[in-house]
């Protein structure tokens, strides 16, 4: 009976007498509209008919496909399209799953067209929304197909980009259907994350910088594959939530690991430019998570890899600083800092490795040369985003990386050695220094801050010139809030300062308590950085620059009178310390002359002014190398031998005393000499450099005789015997579980007797060593009878209850 009814046309049911009227008898004709309309009244008017409509559209489109009859293909897509659009019934369920079947089945066929027109129907589709949810509905074949034509590679160019265009615009479709609906498949997961996002970062990469034709094309037809992925990516980014940022972010990592393309650097920042503008800026930390960690990860890879790696780290922490930094500042500079110094034990190793194996890869120096600098760039452009607040917070963390003289004796790696401590240290400082390029901070007792102050400080002393260098240009930066550094440059005595343009505040409460606090420490360390007699033209046209920027932004009239007397002491210092090299000399006469210039313009007395000029004038026709225009320069004319300078040639004290004391200042202040106190810090200080050897003299009293006081030789300490130290404590360790096992099997086996003889022995001893203690530290007041001692030179001590008063101090 079924086959009869099939046969009859007059006894088909009327769905498929209304579906097969749609289809014209010649293909080329197209859709039959009427008949159209009609198929789609009665679908709604019967919508429980929609799944048998889609089932036998299916059926047939199957069949024309079998047959290469693509004209009817066609017609039944447009067909399925227009019920798709006008249908939003419950049913529509069922229907989706024939239409997805259709789609399906043109995706499989190898011929491009039908391939782009199912793509097509399916981008319609995407676009619809749903009145009703899917349960069941899987895109598993979608993400795989689409992927797949997204790296079609058809013979035909032309042909090809339509492929991959169409792939491309699947995914899209994709993305759309799936990311907003909880109950669909979660497109976010890994799986369906590395084959999208690979495939879009492929045809990104397409293309490049090819110039396309001008055509009078329609502006969507004009767009290129590389135009479209851009969009589609940016859309798929500005889908995702706090949760998918991850599994969206890796693949882009993998790819430019598995392609190379971390080393040519343009298209990774490209990528990650994408990423930072798309993501919500609340998220964007977790990129820069994302990216640190893999640093980390490619600690080992080579020098092109990690560079490539940092600067895309760089321009997007730039961009995430304009959103939501937070927590992940110290952790970009942590990661940046690490990298740094293990840059410099490859370079120095030449191994990647702990230990150079045979295997290991070779290092080139000028890569690694390449990174550090890379690094420190990066270090300078992302603190240039950053509030003041968080800038001083960078630098202490900095400072606190820095091995500080004194504090930190042990540095680098066993396999670096002193260089690579001695380079970890400037790498650093060098960090430091972009940290501080442009600082401006209004007080500048958070700017500096003892805790970053007086390590900073301690660097001034040492003999590495390129360590004293960079702590003087730290040192003006953080200061010169105006920027006044350049006025200062290059180092001549000018008549008039006002042309000098200097921009001159008066002092703030904040200046003035922090001069009051430590302005001793800025002294000494400044008239002992003059001592240095490694230093050159560049050091002293730093310290004159720093003289000149706290006598600008910080000097009150207290601190007026002690940079005075600085200048007058850094004199006497170039007259008294002949040791030092004939061109330090020289340049400490030209600084002091220069700076006494200076503050003689800035405090407008003109007697002060008139002696400075005299001085100066002298010097002119009798003694030209102490100016800075002979001695501050490149090819400096200076004498072999310094000759004694005095009279005229040089500043009096008590003459610059009496003619400011006349103009209200402390006579009596200016009147004394500066002397510099030496203090422990900068004994410590004074050493080649932080990474040489640390020679610390341990000097210990040995007071076990209280006849006679013996002093022992003070016992260096070297790294070398460090090195044994650590080597031989296996041996000490084994010496003592040896002496602990004695004692507990004497206690067990011996007798009672042996016992309590030992410990009283131990007793005594304990007993005698301490009435010697408190013989030598409790020492009683000399007899009055004025003994003396058994005559060996000390007098002997007598107890009070020993000691024979007179009859009228006793009463």
């Amino acid at each position: 009976m079924y086959g009869v009814c099939g046969c009859c046309g007059a006894l088909r049911p009327r769905y498929k007498r209304l579906v097969d009227n749609i289809f014209p008898e010649d293909p080329e004709d197209g859709l039959v509209k009427a008949n159209m309309e009609k198929l789609t009244f009665y679908a709604l008017s019967a919508p429980e008919k929609l799944d048998r409509i889609g089932a036998y559209l299916s059926e047939r489109l199957s069949r024309d496909v079998a047959r290469h009859r693509y004209g009817y293909v066609c017609i039944a897509m447009e067909a399925l399209d227009q019920l798709l659009m006008a249908c939003h019934c419950q049913t529509i369920n069922l229907f989706v799953e024939s239409f997805l079947t259709m789609v399906r089945k043109l995706l499989e066929a190898d011929k491009p067209n039908l391939q782009i027109l199912g793509t097509n129907s399916f981008v319609k589709f995407a676009n619809i929304e749903e009145d009703t949810p899917s349960y069941h509905r899987s895109y598993d074949f979608f993400v795989s197909r689409f992927s797949e034509m997204c790296h079609s590679s058809y013979e035909d160019p032309d042909i090809r980009t339509k492929i991959r265009m169409a792939g491309i615009r699947g995914l899209q479709g994709v993305v759309r259907k799936t990311v907003n609906d909880e109950l669909q498949a979660n497109i976010w997961e890994p799986q369906h994350m590395d084959k999208i996002v690979p495939s879009l970062l492929f045809n990104l990469q397409q293309e490049e910088g090819v110039e396309r034709s001008p055509s009078p094309e329609t502006e969507k037809d004009k767009e290129s594959p590389v135009e479209l992925t851009e969009r589609c990516f940016r859309e798929l980014l500005g889908r995702a939530a706090y949760g998918n940022i991850k599994n969206a972010v890796k693949p882009v990592l993998m790819h430019l690991d598995n392609h190379s393309l971390w080393e040519s650097k343009t298209f990774a920042v490209r990528c990650f430019k994408i990423i930072m503008y798309s993501i919500q800026s609340q998220h964007s930390h977790l990129v820069i998570q994302q990216l640190l960690g893999h640093l980390d990860a490619n600690s080992k890879n080579s020098a092109r890899v990690r560079a490539g790696i940092v600067e895309v780290i760089s321009e997007a922490a730039v961009i995430e600083a304009s959103g939501s930094i937070g927590p992940t500042v110290l952790e970009v500079f942590n990661t940046l800092l690490k990298q740094l110094r293990l840059s410099v034990d490859y370079e120095l190793t030449g191994s990647y490795d702990s230990f150079a194996n045979m295997g290991s890869k070779v290092i080139k120096v000028h890569e690694e040369r390449q990174l550090q600098e890379a690094v420190i760039k990066t270090v300078g452009s992302f603190s240039n985003t950053l509030p003041p607040y968080q800038r001083s917070e960078v630098m202490l963390f900095i400072i606190g990386k820095i091995p500080v003289p004194g504090m930190y004796p042990a540095l680098g790696s066993a396999n670096t050695g002193l260089e690579g401590s001695r380079m970890i240290q400037v790498m650093l400082l060098k960090s430091l220094l972009q940290v501080t390029a442009g600082f401006q901070s209004t007080n500048i007792l958070t700017a500096l801050p003892t805790s970053f102050l007086e390590p900073l400080l301690s660097f001034t002393l040492m003999e590495d010139a390129e360590i004293r260098l960079l702590v003087l240009d730290i040192l003006i930066g953080i200061i010169d809030r105006h920027d006044n550094r350049h006025k200062f440059s290059p180092v001549r005595i000018i008549s008039d300062i006002a042309v000098l343009k200097l921009k001159v505040d008066k002092c703030s409460r904040q200046d003035n308590l922090f001069m009051k606090k430590h302005s001793h420490r800025l002294y000494r360390h400044i008239y002992l950085a003059c001592k240095e007699e490694s230093s050159v033209q560049r050091h002293f046209e730093s310290l004159y620059t720093l003289l000149g920027l706290i006598c600008v932004e910080l000097a009150n009239e207290e601190v007026v009178v002690d940079l005075i007397r600085l200048a007058l002491a850094l004199q006497d210092l170039a007259l008294t310390e002949e040791d030092l090299p004939v061109y330090t000399r020289c340049a400490i006469h030209a600084l002091s002359a220069v700076y006494l210039n200076l503050i003689s313009q800035l405090t407008t007395v003109p007697t002060f002014c008139q002696h400075v000029h005299e001085v100066i004038e002298s010097r002119k026709k009798l003694a030209p190398f102490l100016l800075p225009e002979n001695v501050l320069v490149e090819s400096s004319e200076i004498p072999e031998k310094l000759e004694k300078v005095e009279g005229e040639v040089l500043f009096a004290q008590t003459k610059i005393a009496e003619i400011l004391g006349g103009s209200g200042y402390n006579t009596e202040r200016l009147a004394t000499a500066y002397i510099p106190q030496i203090t422990d810090e900068d004994r410590l200080s004074k050493r080649k450099s932080i990474g040489d050897t640390v020679s610390l003299q341990l000097e210990m009293e040995s007071r076990n005789s209280p006849e006679k006081e013996q002093r022992s030789t003070a016992e260096q300490i070297t790294f070398e015997t460090l090195k044994q130290a650590i080597v031989d404590s296996v041996n000490v360790d084994e010496q003592e579980r040896e002496r602990r096992r004695q004692v507990v099997e004497r206690f067990q086996t011996a007798p009672f007797e042996e016992i309590a003889a030992h410990c009283g022995a131990r007793a005594s001893l304990l007993q005698s060593k301490l009435n010697q203690i408190f013989e030598i530290t409790i020492r009683p007041p000399p007899s009055p009878s004025g003994s003396v001692g058994n005559g060996h030179g000390r007098s002997h001590s007598i107890p009070v209850y020993e000691m024979q008063f007179p009859d009228l101090c006793v009463y």
